[in-house]
């Protein structure tokens, strides 16, 4: 009835449309169909005189696929203002959720004014403010702070974030889900910490553009140094960083990393610049037009998947000199190499076109030494039918190896391959081993290698051998210790042809070592250019006891060898006499928390310590030790290169002191000495690198401080100290 108030003393629903709003003296634009407003309220008010709407107690307002729920709202209907007050909550169609002690809206309930305003983003993170503004979607705060840490505790009581963004002003668009300030600081643990002008980060998972954390850390031969990244999204599936950095003892660097995703595969960039003095390895200053040298370094990589079988991959490494990466703290690689490389993979078969280049950052390392191989292909077919009751496997493989100072080496063999397996009622495993080969070689400047047994015969060589195996395993199972235990001896019997080694140049199997690993190998020799020849029999034992909580394996073998020409097997390498050395090698794992590895290689007359290899792991995630230590006691001449003796220890751990808190550090020490290799002045203690530090880490925050010393210069990579300064904010897109 017009000029009456309406009461409804019920829960109701009533719905205003166009069609109720055509009496007289009704003004004021009217809400499309579409655009229907539902009520639902324990008490609903309505003024007739004044066309306002108030509904109190457990007010629910929808229109479309917002809402909003609060203790009470007016609605007048002349200007299309609503208001809402005690314990609002809005939730918009993208999912965000204000809360607000009132709040003024239009009908739309889109736009509108909230005082002391609380945001609780969809993508993840919360805003507050004293005040906000919501246009079109576009949440606009004042004097607002953003933070993506829990205010809670697990328990529900109420908790400081550990970091949040404070600013002027804050402004959120859910239509690039990016979150934009103005005059903002980060704050960490309620301490203004950085100014970070202009910030704007993306929310949740997805990814934007802007400015991340920057970087800061202290070196010996660079000063301190401040590293500002920027990040650019430039599509979905393509996106580019670009970093500067400047630094008190140097002049500014530049890098980028550019990386890419396409239906095929993937791929990425990377590039370093800067300009400055270098110290050349083995110089003793700076060179005098130093200032004017460029310095950088480039890094990419790539693999595309063409078809079901067909891939292509490479990668190129380029450094414009020895000490950059070290310096810069890039990388500790001594050795850069770049790849090009096509396979396919077929359900019997495989072929690869390949070629690699290295470049040498070693001291006193000539480039020219250094192989360059292009190309090296590898074709290898396994036939699905089986022959005489084995398996059958054909290959074929070439390779061209170039030096620009040095001996130049081409090689291509063939061989065919024949296993046969089989089971006795005995439990006994049999294997039967057929090999047949083929090589020819071709070589020039074999003088210019310096290790004469490397060389082989100028100009072309050939080469045709076989072998044949037998290989009998047995094993036995039952209880033991509470567990189970398998005990298996192993015997083997192979036999090769006497063909002439020293006769071959040698490019792949220099670093010859007896381990457990290659006991039992048909060619216990790395590579391809050398082969174990005549006959030997090869015999061993495994043992593994599996119980809950603990799994032990070990194993331990030695060979013999019915003849004793190996000139080219230097005794040390554990094959250099009939009676090979003693190999084993021992594991143990308890619940997760003890990792044990023990390698280990005897000498055979008088069982000393050839090869001692041990690591250790105790504890878990959050508390753990790390121990590793390796000697090697060959006693080989210096005249061998690859097979040089030493001695190293490396230990790391971490200790949780309380929830978040946590220190941590790690050593490498050289203990090799002047009786292991002459060309060492170490007194058998030297420190190689040691790292300290202590770091926080809770649900939304990294932080960490760590201190490094490096104790071996190599050029302008000085000796000396570096601080890292890390800060990682989790969920804010950064």
């Amino acid at each position: 009835m017009l000029g009456e108030n309406l009461t409804f003393n019920r829960k109701d629903i009533v719905q205003y449309a166009d069609a109720q709003d055509d009496a007289p003296g009704v003004s004021g634009a009217q809400p499309e169909a579409e655009q229907v407003i539902e009520f639902t309220a324990d008490r609903l008010d309505y003024d007739s005189n004044a066309d306002v709407v108030t509904a109190t107690g457990n007010v629910l307002l929808v229109r479309a696929d917002q809402s909003l729920v609060a203790d009470s709202v007016t609605w007048d209907r002349k200007s299309g203002e609503v208001r809402a007050n005690g314990e609002v909550q809005i939730t918009d169609p993208e999912g965000n959720k204000l809360y607000g002690d009132s709040i003024e809206l239009t009908e739309t309930i889109r736009d509108g004014v909230i005082e002391n305003i609380l945001v609780v983003l969809e993508a993840g993170g919360r805003m507050v403010a004293t005040r906000g503004v919501r246009d079109d979607g576009v949440i606009t705060l004042e004097n607002a702070a953003y933070s993506a840490c829990l205010v809670e505790t697990p328990t529900g009581k109420p908790k400081n974030p550990s970091w949040q963004l404070r600013a002027i002003k804050v402004v959120y668009n859910p239509v690039d889900k990016r979150v934009r300030y103005q005059g903002a600081r980060l704050e960490l643990f309620g301490l203004p910490v950085i100014p970070m002008p202009g910030l704007s980060h993306p929310v949740g998972e997805g990814s934007g553009g802007g400015l991340l954390v920057p970087d800061i850390r202290f070196s010996q031969a660079n000063g301190v140094q401040l590293s500002v990244p920027y990040y650019f999204n430039l599509a979905p599936n393509r996106d580019l960083t670009v970093t500067g950095s400047v630094f008190t003892e140097a002049l500014p660097m530049v890098n980028a990393t550019y990386r890419a995703l396409t239906d095929r595969g993937a791929y990425q960039i990377t590039g370093y610049a800067t300009a400055g003095s270098r110290i050349p390895v083995g110089a003793g200053g700076i060179a005098a037009d130093s200032q004017d040298d460029f310095r950088g370094y480039f890094d990419a990589t790539g693999r595309f998947q063409l078809s079901e079988a067909w891939s292509v991959s490479g990668s190129i490494r380029a450094v414009t000199d020895r000490t950059f990466l070290r310096r810069y703290d890039v990388s500790r690689d001594d050795r850069l190499r770049s790849t090009v490389e096509a396979e396919r993979i077929g359900p019997n078969s495989y072929f690869s076109l390949a070629g690699w280049a290295t470049q040498t950052l070693r001291v006193n390392d000539p480039q020219g030494q250094v192989p360059i191989a292009l190309p090296v292909v590898d074709w290898r077919l396994r036939l699905p039918e089986q022959v005489a009751g084995g398996k059958v496997e054909f290959q074929i493989n070439t390779l061209a190896i170039t030096r620009t100072a040095g001996q130049d080496t081409q090689r291509a063999f063939a061989q065919a391959r024949w296993d046969l397996r089989r089971l006795t009622g005995l439990g006994q495993e049999f294997t039967l081993t057929a090999l047949a080969r083929g090589d020819v070689y071709n070589s020039s400047d074999n003088a210019l290698t310096n290790t004469l047994i490397y060389r082989g015969e100028s100009g072309l060589q050939a080469r045709a051998s076989g072998s044949v195996a037998a290989d009998m395993r047995w094993p036995f199972v039952g209880e033991a210790f509470g567990g189970t235990q398998v005990l298996s001896p192993r015997v083997q019997v192979v036999a090769t042809p006497t063909t002439g080694n020293l006769e071959l140049p040698n490019e792949d199997s220099r670093a010859v070592e007896l381990e457990d690993s290659n006991l039992f190998a048909l060619n216990r020799l790395p590579g391809y250019d050398r082969l174990e020849e005549g006959v030997r029999v090869v015999y061993g034992v495994e043992w593994s006891l599996q119980r809950p909580g603990m799994q032990l394996n070990a194993v331990v073998g030695q060979s013999y060898r019915f003849d004793d020409e190996r000139d080219f097997l230097p005794e040390g390498t554990g094959l250099g006499n009939r009676t090979s050395d003693v190999v084993g090698r021992f594991d143990l794992k308890l619940r997760n928390f003890i990792r044990y590895t023990h390698r280990f290689r005897l000498d055979k007359d008088n069982l000393a310590v050839r090869r001692n290899e041990v690591d250790i792991t105790v504890g878990g995630r959050q508390t753990y030790a790390q121990i590793g230590y390796l000697r090697l006691n060959r006693d080989i001449g210096p005249e061998v290169e690859d097979l040089a003796d030493r001695e190293e220890l490396r230990v790391a751990g971490r200790v949780r002191l309380a929830r978040y808190w946590s220190v941590f550090g790690a050593a490498v020490v050289d203990l090799s000495n002047a009786e292991e290799d002459p060309r060492l002045q170490s007194d058998g203690f030297e420190p190689i690198r040691t790292r300290l530090g202590v770091a926080y880490e809770n649900d939304c925050l990294e932080l960490g401080v760590t201190w490094r010393r490096d104790y071996i210069p190599v050029g302008d990579a000085q000796r000396g100290d570096t601080f890292l300064l890390r800060v990682a904010l989790r969920n804010l897109g950064f």
